[in-house]
């Protein structure tokens, strides 16, 4: 097989690199090592920034999202037994974010491709293998489909299969640096079969630890406590989580937590990581075969949507005017943009979560910089300018 680019990975990545592609006439493989239901019911995000709707919406899957997304005009932050909610239209111009899960997402750009006439090849069970030559000018993509391996020459190579899979290993190590935090907390996470208790996501702190109110549907609540690393979760009952959700959502007022049939429970380990630099010869790596993020900030599917879209600008550049300017800069660019995030997430985690080393002084400077936000318009309004989205540049 012979193609432009060859796309390792079919999530929401490497799904709207191809749609990006594909409508600026530039070929692509999509090469997935999952069956396609396995693919449609991965549970992930639900926060969209503005500049991911927008996308969504220019290549043409913006039609179930706006019918079916919520839009959010702010977020509650909880302390104290007090709430102060954050305005974002106000504070950025406009700009809102949707609720949104990938999951959905993931479904409207595989119907897409699969759908319209001519488009891009989108091989489930195609596991990729390995990447040879990367740093040459026609890398290959060794991959098994259906029991037969089969080779995938491209002139450029995609990686957007996550931090586990082979795109980020085949850089050589003496090429790359990492950068990595370890939290000493884990999020235990339920998705219920009950409408929320909340028109926007609340952001809990508490001295039993943090909480969050998110929602999927407008039936489906997704909600989250802070518990220590290693937790089992079957240790947690249904009735236990609920107790303690409305313990730590608690307000000193007229607030009651819905409660409902639990329909999962997870625990999820919270973790920074960047490695740089996000090319290597012909193969570009994006989303979380290049970083994490703790999910505190909401920005891991958006910082691999901005990603792409800095690769298919990059790309579509380079097939308008034989220019590799744009490709040559596209690790500089999308670090600018992870490290604002990574500083962003950082600063949420830090901020809403009880360290369980931290004395009364670290307490007391924590709940300081939740005062300032809910006192200060410059600080509530840079909150929300990071929430958003920062600006692609």
């Amino acid at each position: 097989m012979r193609t432009t680019v060859g796309i390792i990975g079919g999530g929401p990545a490497g799904l709207l690199l191809a749609r990006l592609l594909h409508r600026a006439g530039i070929d692509c493989v999509v090469l997935e090592s999952r069956d396609r239901a396995y693919v449609e019911r991965r549970q992930r995000a639900g926060i969209l920034e503005q500049g991911t709707v927008d996308v969504l919406r220019e290549c043409g899957a913006g039609e179930r999202l706006d019918r079916e997304g919520l839009p959010h005009h702010g977020i509650e932050l909880r302390f104290d037994g007090r709430g102060h909610r954050v305005d974002f239209p106000s504070a950025t111009g406009g700009k809102s974010v949707m609720v949104y899960a990938q999951t959905e997402i993931v479904k409207d750009l595989i119907a897409l491709q699969l759908d319209e006439p001519g488009g891009p090849p989108l091989l489930f069970e195609a596991e990729a293998l390995a990447i040879e030559k990367p740093d040459s000018a026609a890398p290959v993509i060794r991959f098994r489909h259906h029991g037969r391996e089969q080779t995938l020459t491209c002139d450029y190579v995609a990686g957007c299969d996550g931090f586990h899979g082979i795109a980020r290993r085949a850089v050589p190590a003496d090429r790359v640096r990492t950068f990595e935090h370890g939290y000493p907390y884990s999020w235990l996470g339920v998705l219920a079969d009950v409408a929320p208790s909340c028109e926007e996501l609340i952001y809990a702190r508490h001295e039993r630890g943090f909480a969050l109110h998110s929602m999927r549907s407008p039936q489906v609540s997704r909600l989250y406590l802070q518990v220590p690393n290693g937790t089992d979760p079957a240790d947690w009952s249904h009735e236990r989580i609920w107790d303690e959700l409305s313990v730590r959502f608690a307000l000193d007022g007229d607030w009651t937590l819905e409660r409902g049939p639990i329909t999962a429970v997870s625990v999820t380990p919270m973790r920074s990581f960047v490695q740089e630099p996000m090319r290597h010869g012909r193969l570009f790596l994006a989303g979380d075969a290049a970083h994490i993020v703790p999910p505190t900030g909401a920005k891991g599917l958006n910082l691999a949507v901005s990603d792409v879209i800095t690769l298919a600008r990059a790309l579509i550049h380079q097939q308008e005017t034989g220019s590799s300017e744009l490709l040559d800069g596209y690790s500089r660019t999308c670090l600018r943009r992870v490290w604002q995030a990574q500083r962003f997430s950082y600063f949420m985690t830090d901020t809403l979560h009880r360290h369980p080393d931290a004395g009364p002084f670290e307490d007391r400077l924590r709940l300081a910089r939740l005062e300032r936000i809910a006192s200060s318009p410059t600080a509530s309004a840079e909150l929300a300018e990071n929430y958003v989205g920062l600006p692609l540049s």
